[in-house]
C-alpha cells in the first residue's frame, strides 16, 4: 500500500502535545500515511487571517483531500471566524459523525450499554448565519433547509448504517412546530428510509427524543439530526456515554473530510502532560476507516480499548477503584503503543473493514410549477394597536391583493385578535390573493411602492407562493 495523503495541524493550547500522541500510536499500528504540516489557529489568527487559516494551508487541503485537526483556540471578538465553520463551509463537509460509546466499568458511566451514533447535518439549518436586525426590538435569524441537504445526510446515515452493521436509524425533528422547514427534513428521511428496507426507522420529535436518549440511550442506534439539534446532542451523548473528552468526530464531505476530537483547546491545560489525547485518536481511527486503512484502525482501536481495559487512565476519567494507573498524555500513548496487536477482554473489540467507503447521491427532480399568490411585508411601526395599523394598510389593498391578517411575532393580532398578546415593534402584514387567483411580481412591488408613500416602508418582504399547486407558507400562530 503506498501511503495516504493527509494534512495534519497541531493546533493550539493541548493541540500540539495530543497530536504527537496521536501520530505516534498512528505509525505503531501500521497506518501509511505521507504527512503535510500545516499552521491553523492562533499564529494565524496573529497574521491577520481573520479564520485562522492561509490560503496555502488550504491548497494543502485540497490536495491531501484529508485533514487531521487538534484544536485550536480562536480569538473573542474583533470579527475573528470559527475555523470549524470556515474549513466545512468552504469544503462542503455535510456531515457530522460522532460515536458515543460507553466502557462501563472502566469509565464511570449511568449508562453502561450505550451505544449510539449521532450524525449531524453539518451545513445548513440556523448555522448558515444570516441574521439581521430588523427594528429597535425584534432581530432574526434564518433557518435554512434543503432537499438537497436533507437528502445527503439521511442517505449517508443509512449508508453508514450498512457499512457498520447497524439496525436502526432515527430521525429527530421538531416538525410539529416547524411544520416546512423540520417537515421537509422529516418528509424527505421517510422517502429516503424506503429505500433500505433492512435497516429499522423511526422518528421522533427532539424534544422527547433527547429526554429518551438522555434516560435511555440503549433505545437508540443512530440518530440523524438538523445542525442545530445535532451540534447540542451530540455532547450531551457525548458526556452521559463517559466524558466529551473521549469523543472523536469526523467530518464528511464529497471533497475534503477532517477528523478531530470534539473538545476544545484547554489552553490552561497546555504543556502540562495532563491532556487526554483519547478524543483525536478516535477521530484518527475514523480518518483511517475513511481512508481505506481498516486494518491499522482496528489495531489502534484495540489497543486503545485494552489500554482503557487496564485501567491505565489520564487524569479527567481516572477513578480510585476502577481506574489502576493515572498517567499524563505522553503515557497514555505509550500504553497503547505497548497494546498494538491485543484485543480487550471484557469491551467489545472492533474490526473495520479495508477499503470501506461510504458514497452517497442525491436525487435530481425536475422543478415545481411556481405561481405566486401573495406576499408578506414586514413593517417596523410604533404608533399604536394592531387595528390602528390594519387601518393604515387597507386602503393600500387591492381586489387582487386584500389584506388577509397581521401578526406580531408570528402570532396573529388583526383581525380577531387577543388584547392580551404581547407585541413589539416589528409587524407581518400578508396581503394574499383570493382563492383561486394568483398575481405577479408587478403587483408586489406596487403595492410595496404604496405603503413605502405612505409612511409603512418594508424592512424586509417574503413572497407567497405555491409550487404545483401547494401553498408555500404556513398560516402563523392563531389563524
Amino acid at each position: 500500500m503506498s501511503p495516504t495523503p493527509i494534512t495534519v495541524a497541531r493546533g493550539d493550547g493541548i493541540g500540539p502535545e495530543i497530536m504527537d500522541a496521536t501520530l505516534r500510536v498512528l505509525e505503531a499500528s501500521g497506518a501509511e500515511l505521507d504527512i503535510e504540516e500545516i499552521s491553523i489557529g492562533e499564529s494565524m489568527y496573529a497574521k491577520g487571517f481573520t479564520a485562522g487559516i492561509a490560503p496555502e494551508a488550504l491548497d494543502s487541503l485540497r490536495r491531501t483531500k484529508v485533514f487531521l485537526k487538534a484544536p485550536i483556540t480562536t480569538p473573542q471578538g474583533g470579527g475573528f471566524k470559527s475555523l470549524n465553520v470556515t474549513i466545512r463551509k468552504t469544503f462542503g463537509m455535510y456531515a457530522n459523525i460522532r460515536p458515543c460509546v460507553s466502557y462501563s466499568p472502566f469509565v464511570a458511566t449511568k449508562h453502561p450499554v450505550m451505544d449510539v451514533v449521532i450524525v449531524r447535518e453539518n451545513e445548513e439549518d440556523l448555522y448558515a448565519g444570516i441574521e439581521h436586525q430588523q427594528t429597535d426590538e425584534v432581530v432574526q435569524c434564518l433557518k435554512l433547509i434543503s432537499r438537497p441537504g436533507c437528502e445527503r445526510i439521511s442517505r449517508y446515515a443509512f449508508e453508514y448504517a450498512r457499512a457498520h452493521d447497524r439496525k436502526k436509524v432515527t430521525a429527530f425533528t421538531k416538525d410539529n412546530i416547524m411544520k416546512m422547514t423540520d417537515g421537509l427534513f422529516h418528509k424527505v428521511f421517510d422517502e429516503v428510509a424506503a429505500e433500505y428496507p433492512d435497516l429499522e426507522n423511526e422518528h421522533w420529535i427532539v424534544d422527547i427524543g433527547a429526554a429518551k436518549m438522555a434516560d435511555t440511550p440503549e433505545a437508540f442506534d443512530i440518530i440523524v439530526l438538523p445542525n442545530l439539534y445535532g451540534d447540542i446532542l451530540s455532547d450531551v451523548a457525548a458526556q452521559i456515554a463517559g466524558s466529551v473528552g473521549l469523543a472523536g468526530s469526523a467530518n464528511i464531505g464529497s471533497h475534503v473530510s477532517m477528523f478531530e476530537a470534539i473538545h476544545g483547546s484547554a489552553p490552561r491545560r497546555a504543556g502540562q502532560n495532563l491532556a487526554n489525547p483519547s478524543g483525536l485518536m478516535l477521530g484518527a481511527v475514523q480518518m483511517l476507516v475513511h481512508i481505506g486503512q481498516g486494518d491499522a484502525a482496528t489495531k489502534m482501536h484495540n489497543a486503545w480499548l485494552s489500554t482503557i481495559e487496564d485501567g491505565i487512565h489520564t487524569y479527567d476519567v481516572f477513578e480510585e477503584g476502577s481506574s489502576t494507573q493515572k498517567v499524563g498524555t505522553k503515557e497514555f500513548a505509550d500504553a497503547i503503543i505497548e497494546r498494538v496487536g491485543k484485543t480487550p477482554q471484557t469491551l467489545p473489540p472492533v474490526s473495520y473493514r479495508s477499503g470501506e467507503t461510504i458514497s452517497v447521491k442525491v436525487t435530481e427532480r425536475a422543478p415545481a410549477t411556481k405561481t405566486q399568490l401573495g406576499i408578506d411585508v414586514f413593517v417596523h411601526w410604533t404608533h399604536g394597536t394592531p387595528d390602528q395599523l390594519a387601518a393604515l394598510l387597507l386602503p393600500h389593498a387591492t381586489e387582487g391583493l386584500p389584506l388577509n391578517m397581521v401578526s406580531n411575532r408570528g402570532q396573529k393580532v388583526w383581525p380577531d385578535g387577543a388584547p392580551e398578546t404581547l407585541t413589539t415593534d416589528h409587524w407581518r402584514c400578508r396581503f394574499l390573493a383570493p382563492a383561486g387567483v394568483t398575481t405577479t411580481s408587478l403587483e408586489v412591488i406596487d403595492l410595496q411602492r404604496r405603503l413605502a408613500e405612505a409612511g409603512l416602508e418594508p424592512i424586509k418582504t417574503e413572497g407567497l407562493f405555491a409550487f404545483d399547486g401547494e401553498p408555500g407558507f404556513t398560516k402563523g400562530q392563531g389563524q
